[in-house]
């Protein structure tokens, strides 16, 4: 039978999850806190899914790949029962200056500055997150490293 934890062990473990996975970097960090049979959901495009630790180590090891110095502020966080929601926002670091510096699959190394801002919610069971749910700002992302520009709407000659 799961063990419910209190709602503000909970909201530590996701300060940690964000702190060690995304500040430092420590994958390991990834195999302590996520259940072996969680499922994410958010962080890539279409709503495909990680699913497991094996699936999140490769995800954040490509996207600290292409920005090697992300720095994620926890914003607001709060919970209820076994959920912890969290108001977060990036910015991808390399010494003075917000840069993306890696390549990733027709899109080159820009070194423009990325800011992006998201919602994650999390369930918790047993000391381990068991599903997350993700929504960012990936469209501002390629924008600000030029992978995506906004259509133009096509100006209307007044008659």
């Amino acid at each position: 039978m799961p063990v419910e934890m209190p709602v503000e062990e909970n909201i530590q473990l996701m300060r940690r999850w964000f702190q060690e996975v995304w500040n430092e970097g420590k994958t390991e960090s990834i195999h302590e806190l996520l259940a072996p049979d969680a499922i994410a959901i958010g962080q890539l495009e279409d709503r495909k899914e990680l699913r497991g630790a094996a699936d999140f180590v490769a995800f954040v090891e490509n996207l600290r790949a292409t920005f090697p110095n992300i720095k994620i502020k926890v914003e607001d966080v709060f919970g209820a029962d076994d959920r912890v929601v969290l108001r977060w926002s990036a910015t991808m670091t390399t010494t003075m200056t917000t840069t993306h510096s890696g390549n990733q699959p027709g899109t080159p190394a820009t070194a423009k500055a990325v800011e992006v801002t998201g919602i994650t919610i999390a369930r918790l069971r047993d000391g381990k997150i068991v599903e997350g749910w993700d929504s960012w700002d990936q469209l501002g992302m390629m924008k600000q490293i030029g992978a995506y520009v906004s259509p133009q709407p096509a100006l209307q000659k007044s008659a």
